[in-house]
C-alpha cells in the first residue's frame, strides 16, 4: 500500500505531545479559549511552515538570480499567498 502524503493544512488530525511556556499556554487559552487551542497552534505552525517554504524558495532564487530587493520579497509573499489560496493547497513540508 502506497504511503500517503499530505500538504500542509491536510490529512487527518493526529495527537502530538507539546510542551510550551506556561505563559504562553495561559496567553493562549485567554485569546481563543481552551476548546480552540489545537486549532490556534496549528494554524500558527502552518503558518510558520508556509513562511520557510517561501524563505527557501527566494534563499534559492537568489542563489541561482542574484539578490532580491524588500517590495520583491513582500510581492513574492503576496503572490505566493494568492497561488496557493487559489489552489487551496500549500506544497508538502521539506
Amino acid at each position: 500500500m502506497a504511503e500517503t502524503t499530505y500538504s500542509i493544512g491536510e490529512g487527518p488530525a493526529t495527537r502530538v505531545s507539546l510542551s510550551l511556556p506556561e505563559g504562553t499556554a495561559e496567553a493562549i487559552r485567554a485569546r481563543v479559549g481552551k476548546r480552540e487551542f489545537s486549532a490556534f497552534i496549528a494554524e500558527a505552525v502552518e503558518r510558520e511552515l508556509r513562511g520557510q517554504v517561501l524563505d527557501e524558495y527566494l534563499a534559492d532564487y537568489e542563489t541561482r538570480k542574484g539578490s532580491v530587493s524588500e517590495p520583491a520579497r513582500q510581492r513574492a509573499r503576496q503572490v505566493f499567498d494568492e497561488v496557493f489560496a487559489e489552489e487551496a493547497e500549500w506544497p508538502a513540508a521539506g
